[in-house]
């Protein structure tokens, strides 16, 4: 099962999808999107991030029949002892607000508005999770981090989410004026996809071998 080249991508996110495309065309993978096979979004009730990225890779897989891809990310402030974290999407919609990234990143802003720089330190976090099919026993869990500050005022029109917020110190501007490819690189998802890729190519290597 490990060795198929069709899998569903438990996200309708279109700037993940934008990214996984290009993080994951090594491996040769026909990742197909839950929406084009009508897959409702899973109810994220899980309280890490590693349970929800589990709880929609088993959803999209039981309702596709297909091994599935999912990804749980978000954004961690230290000064807000840990928010918006699993809730980095609907930041903003959880306070009545509009559920949009402009929306999430000025509701940020305003709850940081009396923080310093020096205090402003945060990270991204990324968990894949990959499910063979909705009962695997083993599914494989990948984990990605990336540490950097937020900024007091967007920089930057490339990336999504709250990417035009956060600094990136080795490069000297915000995540939303890497260029794609630097991003790829430095990004908890690009972090965490390189890390799946060899633990993938691992695995397909025995049967491919037996070809």
């Amino acid at each position: 099962m490990y060795c198929t080249n069709h899998w569903v991508l438990a996200s309708n996110n279109a700037g993940k999808l934008r990214e996984f495309n290009q993080l994951l065309a090594p491996l040769a993978i026909n990742i197909q999107p839950q929406a084009e096979l009508d897959v409702p979004d899973a109810i994220e009730d899980g309280l890490s991030f590693i349970e929800n990225a589990l709880i929609k890779a088993r959803h999209a897989a039981r309702l596709t029949g297909l091994p599935a891809l999912a990804d749980d990310s978000g954004l961690e402030v230290d000064a807000l002892q840990g928010a918006p974290g699993i809730y980095s999407a609907r930041y903003a919609s959880m306070a009545g607000g509009e559920k949009s990234d402009l929306a999430n990143m000025d509701k940020l802003l305003a709850d940081l508005k009396d923080v310093p720089p020096a205090q402003r330190t945060a990270r991204f976090h990324c968990v894949l999770a990959f499910m063979r099919h909705a009962e695997d026993p083993t599914p494989i869990v990948i984990q990605g981090t990336w540490e950097g500050t937020l900024l007091e005022a967007p920089a930057g029109e490339d990336g999504f989410g709250y990417d035009p917020i956060f600094w990136v110190q080795s490069h000297q501007c915000s995540s939303a004026q890497l260029s794609k490819a630097e991003k790829n690189q430095l990004s908890h998802r690009g972090q965490a996809v390189a890390a799946f890729q060899q633990r993938m190519a691992r695995l397909l290597a025995p049967a491919q071998a037996g070809r």
